[in-house]
């Protein structure tokens, strides 16, 4: 591990940086340094804005001039950027779907974690930007489950992750997904609501009355004879929300090792599956420019299709 120790930076505020506030322009800046670090430096007056000492929770705006301190920034071998010649990495540029000024979309693999960490050298985030090095900014604006594979939202100015967190945050944006659940799933059931608790040790969610509140909305797809195809929309946005409410209501998604059941994995796998069926396929919202509404769609991996294929050909 070596050190590096930068020289004072000045940052000129444009329109795409103002409104954050100054701690976490600073902790978004200088990626590699402590979070104490930042605000250590903020409240001993190394940072100024237009020449003036600022608090932690003032809000940049458009024109202010930012003066950034000398820092010892750490260099460590797992922050290396990925190399773009990985397979893993080089496919993603051919899994974007949609891109223009403001975003890209990505159809996200299954297998691929949205960012790294927990002992994960690199996600989709840290891909897209060893492919893009001349991006000023590329941030994820919400995330999908490691191995659900699908739509994946990422900004690529300030100001879009704004515009679109904010429709999360308001639930405006409508997410469909796919998943191959066991057994004949009941017309009757168009949504469930069960509130879900997440175990801090091990990250599994249960269904818990002291948890948080959860709304999933369902639609049958396609029948077959020991499974189905359903469309799944979750109001909320809880942690492994659809699997648990599918296993909830006695029909785990197919390959979910979490919360699935292995004689239903053992049927599908003989039909060439080997992962988790659930994807984001289908997603509305307002484009955080035009703010006209956006639909996109992404396609289901081949492996998926051919599961479908395979489980209408038992059922004809």
């Amino acid at each position: 591990m070596s050190e590096i120790r930068t020289k004072v930076q000045f940052v000129d505020i444009d329109d795409d940086m103002a409104g954050q506030r100054v701690d976490n322009f600073l902790r978004n800046f200088l990626k590699s340094i402590p979070k104490s670090m930042v605000y250590r430096i903020l409240r001993k007056g190394e940072v100024r804005v237009n020449k003036k000492r600022v608090k932690a929770e003032y809000k940049l705006q458009a024109g202010d001039m930012v003066r950034i301190p000398p820092v010892t920034l750490e260099e460590k071998a797992e922050e290396v950027a990925p190399s773009t010649k990985l397979n893993k990495v080089a496919e993603l540029e051919n899994m974007v779907i949609y891109e223009d000024d403001h975003m890209l979309i990505l159809n996200k693999p299954s297998g691929t974690a949205v960012h790294g960490g927990s002992g994960l050298k690199f996600g989709a985030i840290e891909a897209l930007r060893a492919l893009r090095p001349q991006a000023r900014f590329l941030e994820l604006v919400h995330r999908i489950d490691r191995d659900t594979s699908g739509i994946l939202l990422v900004a690529k100015k300030r100001s879009a992750l704004r515009h679109l967190q904010a429709q999360f945050r308001e639930k405006t944006v409508k997410k469909f997904y796919f998943a191959l659940v066991m057994g004949q799933w009941k017309s009757s059931c168009k949504v469930v609501n069960a509130p879900l608790l997440k175990n801090e040790v091990n990250s599994i969610v249960r269904v818990n009355p002291n948890g948080k509140l959860s709304e999933t909305r369902f639609k049958i797809i396609e029948k077959f004879a020991d499974a189905t195809l359903v469309q799944a929309s979750p109001i909320t946005g809880r942690t492994h929300q659809i699997r648990v409410h599918t296993q909830y209501v006695g029909h785990p998604i197919a390959w979910d090792d979490r919360y699935g059941d292995r004689r239903f994995d053992a049927y599908t796998g003989k039909l060439g599956l080997d992962r988790l069926f659930l994807h984001a396929a289908n997603i509305k919202f307002i484009h955080p420019a035009t703010e006209e509404w956006m639909e996109i769609n992404a396609p289901m991996e081949a492996k998926l299709e051919r599961t479908l294929e395979g489980l209408r050909k038992q059922s004809s």
